[in-house]
């Protein structure tokens, strides 16, 4: 009997997958990483496959990496495959070439989704899958989470049977992330339907010294061609064996599946023909269309490669007039797009072909609605069709896009749908996993669950999105018509239009400390009206209270969960609560048994906290406030910022959208989210001005401001005395509470008391100080910018990112543009720091008063070292030729320019090397050009100086990246541009795992860490960066903690900026996924150091000896690691699940530890004579070069 499950589109596919494979390589990358997660948790359970034995999953360096590895694995006749999405599917693209003109069978399973062009986004389209199409693989689509697991397992048996590898593809997020009421075959079953005569075919042909051959070869041009064609065979012969082993497959699960599905009236006149989810959402508004009277229908393309014309014509039906080809891509250049030529060309030359006409629908994950399909239909009824056109936007630059009339509701009737307001982290989207597996799991109901995210790492919008009811769910969009609506985050209340989808009469729940007398003066007008007239049920809960109280923090997701399921009434309530503990016991007994109390405790006290609150009449004409304007907002903010910010973003035209990729600075600060629960409040009377608050913020929301006696008098605040270099001012500590996101790392970074956390709620005054104290002018010139008191004076130029609170990489970067920010060019790393800080319309990088601020982009995950050298050396050609400019027009008989300008480009001159004297060169450079017209002057020299005139600022050029990125994917990169001696510097941000896509293994992640593909605890040393980039000579290398010790941090940022050649600076990043609160960031970074898990150094190739060693600790021992290790669920989690792997790993990391702690400290002690006899040291020769960049 088949399993009947709750699950999503990724755990379906990798279900049988499993199944199926004897070895996985993958590398992860969302939105397919879980489905390598669930392989590599099965296979350390011990779940056999259908051979009776685990499955051996490999997490390679790369996408590439794993390519290699499945072409390897399939060439000995081992049953493979693997998992990816994106630009990791490009990066397998030439193993494809390979593996399918090596005729090896293998599955490729991709989460599709959009590929990095001017943006990056994780969400689908088809632009990856499209990319392949050449390269002989053989393409499945699966259009719902069923498909997922069906075609997922069609696509196995087609492969084996026709000696070609697959690619099974799914849209990412919409089918991947969804979760749905399946069937998933038992092992049993998928063992039955296995064509074990082809595995023995293909096994026969393997590489193997007993029956041997040889591969690869290199062919002349008399015989490439010929042999080319001789495979073709294979390829004629797939839509028959794909049709065949579909046909089994109803025969065995009663599934009715076909390379080609067609689905709507038999004498349909107007057909949609399409691949992904699209299909499902047309499916379901066929019946309201027919009954219409509209003759109409839908082929959902299943088999996409090779490609069946003759399958394809017998899916039409012969009342066919007009075929409409939906592609969920983009192809520019192409006179159409991939589906639209395949099925233009199925009908050339064909008598009485039916008009087809091709558009693009859900690019990017634009939602496609039931009106978005009866558009279609209305377009391509119309007289005059337009052809390649777009659906649900608004193209008013190339007129593109067709008009799409109001929605109507196609849902099945008795449909119940839910929606849920929530804050990242607070837990509500795991929750409402549990609540639609509960529901799913437990009633005959069908069930679907999906999650919509903003692009912030913590602290950002999320909408759950749940349905079920007594038919099957096919609303590929989000929920229109909500019967029970909650919201999770109080601010929200003023923020968004909460109730925009509720029905009459549904379900309102607001979590929230204000009592029922509140509700008149703090709820806005427009939700007011929404529950009046609406006559919706509004109930309160203070979750949050419930949640701090029972010691779950911000957490409030199992009250919350309980709260739903005490109104929805799907279960009996008492049932409910039996199953929500069983799931909270399942979700956090890797936690330890104090959380799975605290979320129980929090689930018996949601039911007599819930409040109804009784509505007056008077709120049905409640006065509406208009949306308060943003004070000095420029038009990118009030035309495109502030309607995505009230989610509104899917109505903007195109002809708001600059082309290309740049995007101005400084956004953040328009967002004041206003999402921490408790913010830090200044007691004047205990700062001693050190300032290490400020500079251990993650989100720069503390800073030191100072006044003069004008400006404080004038202040709503107090002040008092500065000291020292800020004696002649008064001092200020002010938090921005509407940025602030309540990480508490400022009060724990206080030594002195001097800040305490206080309720948002209770000090609205502090949103004023805050708008009064940023318009002070910048003092910052007062303070040297190179010790840590000094460099919080200086301007932050990061600030306010989108970061997870309590984040420590972002405290490293805003670090260093408060140090150089003004000519910094940075060189991101896909990643958490490309996220919070590259992220559209979020963007914390922000400029200084004279308009000077970081220039960063972001190429790819895989290439960014070199991204960077790229710039860094192009530069450095630039700047040259600047400085030869210069120097032709100084030595010059002719009087080219003015005196004072003459004097000004010799001191730029005599001082090119000097990065800190530069900016000053160029400010007082720059205008004199511009006043003189030089850019008009009749002397070449002079023009194209004025023209160069950008480059008088020596820039500082960073390279910065995570440990996934320099550790594995880039790592052949990275090291390349470490071995040219280049001035540049390289920024690791060490979280010792691949924190962005949710905490997998790296060659960074220490042994004993559970982590993500090591659920059993890491088995391998971490890769020693440092030593292996000193093993060159001539590199700066240095490993820090900002956390444990800022002053040592800026020190060796400083003398790494200051280095003629490349540095690179190794960072400890401590993140949420290590298992501790993040407010302790600062404690646990101190005991790093001192139980000698993370050492502290320098290595200066100019000094001698080059190693400095910084930390006190030279040695360890377990019993001493163990201090720190069992502070963190990452290696604490192991000593509850497997004691004695835990105690052996444990023992083998304090002895790595101590080696290598020994080994920096003899480095460090060697005897300066010994340095000093040698014939040459490792200081790199100074070469125009490495210098002038």
């Amino acid at each position: 009997m088949p399993i009947t499950r709750s699950t999503d589109g990724n755990q379906a596919a990798a279900h049988v997958a499993y199944a199926l494979s004897e070895v996985c390589f993958l590398f992860p990358i969302t939105p397919a990483t879980q489905m390598g997660e669930l392989a590599d948790l099965w296979s350390d359970q011990g779940r056999p496959n259908i051979f009776g034995q685990p499955v051996s999953l490999t997490a390679m360096q790369s996408e590439t990496g794993a390519a290699g590895a499945v072409h390897g694995a399939a060439c000995v006749g081992s049953l493979v495959s693997t998992f990816t999405s994106s630009q990791g599917l490009l990066l397998m693209i030439p193993d494809l070439y390979k593996i399918s003109g090596e005729l090896l069978p293998s599955v490729f399973h991709v989460s599709s989704r959009a590929v990095g062009s001017q943006a990056l986004t994780i969400y689908v389209d088809h632009m990856d899958v499209m990319a392949t199409r050449s390269t002989g693989v053989a393409i499945m689509n699966s259009q719902s989470v069923q498909e997922c697991a069906d075609l997922a397992l069609i696509s196995h048996l087609s492969s084996i049977r026709g000696s070609l590898p697959f690619l099974h593809f799914f849209d990412g997020f919409r089918t991947s992330h969804e979760i749905m009421k399946i069937q998933l075959p038992t092992d049993d079953e998928i063992r039955s339907m296995v064509p074990y005569d082809c595995v023995q075919q293909f096994r026969d042909r393997a590489l193997n010294p007993t029956h041997p051959v040889l591969r690869g070869t290199i062919e002349q041009s008399d015989v490439f061609f010929q042999c080319q064609e001789s495979s073709q065979k294979y390829y004629n012969a797939i839509p028959a064996i794909v049709e065949q082993v579909m046909a089994d497959f109803k025969v065995k699960f009663g599934r009715e599946y076909h390379c080609f599905s067609y689905v709507g009236a038999p004498d349909a006149e107007l057909v949609i023909a399409l691949m992904g989810s699209g299909s499902q959402t047309i499916e379901e508004a066929l019946p309201c269309l027919l009954a219409q009277g509209m003759k109409v229908g839908c082929i959902k393309v299943h088999l996409f490669r090779p490609w069946s014309a003759e399958h394809f014509i017998a899916a039409v039906p012969k009342t066919c007039r007009r075929i409409a080809v939906l592609d969920r891509t983009k192809e520019f250049g192409s006179s159409g797009e991939p589906l639209y030529l395949d099925v233009l060309c199925s009908f050339a030359n064909r008598p009485g072909s039916p008009i087809i006409i091709g558009g693009r629908y859900g690019v990017g994950g634009k939602e496609f609605t039931p009106a978005c399909v009866k558009a279609v239909f209305d377009n391509l009824a119309a007289e005059t069709p337009k052809n390649h056109f777009t659906v649900n936007i608004f193209d008013d630059v190339c007129n593109s896009s067709i008009t799409i009339g109001p929605e109507f509701d196609a849902i099945p009737t008795g449909t119940s749908q839910c929606m849920f307001w929530g804050l990242g982290a607070d837990g509500t989207v795991g929750a409402n996993h549990d609540a639609i597996k509960i529901i799913g799991d437990n009633t005959p109901l069908y069930v679907q669950g999906y999650f919509a995210y903003d692009a912030h790492k913590s602290g950002g919008l999320t909408i759950s999105h749940l349905r079920f009811g007594q038919k099957p769910i096919q609303s590929q969009y989000l929920i229109l018509n909500a019967d029970y609506i909650a919201c999770h985050c109080t601010p929200y209340v003023g923020k968004y239009r909460l109730l925009k989808n509720i029905k009459n009469g549904g379900i309102f729940v607001l979590n929230s400390s204000w009592k029922t007398t509140d509700m008149e003066a703090v709820l806005p007008g427009q939700l007011k009206r929404d529950i009046a007239q609406k006559r919706v049920r509004f109930y309160n809960i203070d979750a949050s209270s419930i949640a701090e109280s029972v010691g779950l923090g911000r957490r409030i997701n199992t009250v919350m969960q309980a709260v739903f399921f005490q109104l929805s009434g799907v279960l009996p309530f008492e049932e409910a609560v039996g199953l929500l503990k069983a799931a909270v016991t399942k979700t956090y007994k890797i936690k330890g048994d104090a959380v799975v109390d605290m979320n129980i405790k929090a689930i018996q006290a949601a039911r007599e906290a819930l409040i109804e609150i009784p509505v007056p009449a008077s709120w049905a004409t409640a006065p509406i406030e208009p949306p308060p304007k943003i004070p000095g907002a420029t038009a990118f903010v009030n035309d495109l910022l502030q309607p995505c910010t009230l989610l509104e973003g899917d109505s903007l035209p195109v002809s708001k959208f600059e082309p290309g990729a740049n995007n101005p600075l400084g956004l953040t600060k328009f967002e004041k989210r206003g999402v921490a629960i408790q913010v830090p409040i200044w007691n004047k009377d205990k700062c001693t001005q050190c300032c290490e608050c400020s500079s251990m913020c993650p989100h720069a929301a503390i800073r030191p401001f100072l006044l003069t006696e004008e400006e404080a008098a004038a202040a709503p605040f107090q002040t008092i005395k500065g000291k020292a270099k800020s004696a002649p001012h008064l001092f200020r500590i002010q938090v921005s509470s509407l940025d602030c996101t309540g990480c508490e790392v400022c009060t724990h970074a206080c030594k002195f008391g001097a800040l305490k956390m206080a309720p948002l709620v209770t000090v609205p005054h502090e949103a004023a100080n805050w708008d009064y104290a940023i318009k002070l002018p910048n003092r910052g010139h007062l303070w040297p910018r190179n010790t840590i008191m000094g460099s919080q004076f200086s301007q932050p130029l990061l600030e306010f990112s989108g970061c997870c609170e309590g984040c420590s990489e972002t405290a490293y970067v805003k670090l260093i543009t408060q140090i150089m920010g003004e000519r910094m060019l940075i060189a991101n790393a896909s990643g958490c720091s490309s996220v919070w800080g590259g992220t559209w319309g979020m963007i914390p990088y922000t400029t200084n008063s004279d308009g000077f601020g970081p220039a960063w982009a972001n190429s790819l995950y895989e290439d960014n070292a070199e991204f960077g050298f790229g710039m860094a050396k192009a530069n450095t050609v630039r700047r040259a030729r600047l400085l030869s400019l210069v120097k032709a027009v100084l030595a010059s008989t002719e009087p080219l320019v003015k005196d004072d300008l003459r004097a000004a480009l010799a001191d730029w001159v005599a001082t090119f090397d000097k990065a800190d004297q530069s900016v000053a060169h160029h400010k007082k450079i720059a205008p004199m050009l511009q006043r003189d017209n030089c850019g008009a002057s009749p002397n070449i020299n002079v023009r194209e100086m004025f023209n160069n005139r950008d480059m008088f600022v020596k820039i500082s050029h960073w390279i910065v990246g995570g440990d996934g990125w320099a550790y594995d994917i880039n790592y052949g990169g990275l090291d390349h541009v470490i071995a040219q001696g280049h001035d540049v510097n390289v920024l690791v941000l060490d979280t010792e795992m691949y924190s962005n896509t949710g905490g997998q293994k790296s060659k960074a992640t220490n042994l004993g860490a559970i982590a993500k593909f090591a659920s059993g605890g890491c088995q391998r040393n971490k890769k020693d960066l440092g030593l292996m980039a000193m093993s060159y000579g001539d590199i700066f290398v240095a490993s820090i903690s900002m956390q444990a010790n800022p002053h040592h941090a800026i020190r060796a940022m400083m003398e790494a900026e200051a280095y003629p050649g490349t540095s690179v600076i190794l960072a400890y990043a401590p993140c949420k996924e290590h298992g501790f609160p993040m407010s302790g960031a600062i404690e646990e970074s101190k005991l790093a150091i001192e139980t000698g898990y993370w050492p502290l150094y320098r290595y200066d190739p100019r000094k001698s000896p080059a190693m400095q060693m910084d930390s006190k600790v030279t040695t360890t021992n377990v019993e001493q690691l163990r201090r720190f290790l069992m502070n963190e669920n990452r290696f604490a989690a192991l000593t509850r699940s497997a004691p004695a792997t835990a105690e052996r790993l444990h023992a083998a990391l304090a002895e790595n530890k101590a080696k290598g702690l020994e080994n920096l400290a003899r480095m460090a002690s060697v005897n300066r004579l010994q340095a000093g006899l040698a014939t040459t040291t490792a200081t790199p020769t100074p070469t125009t070069d490495a210098k002038s960049s």
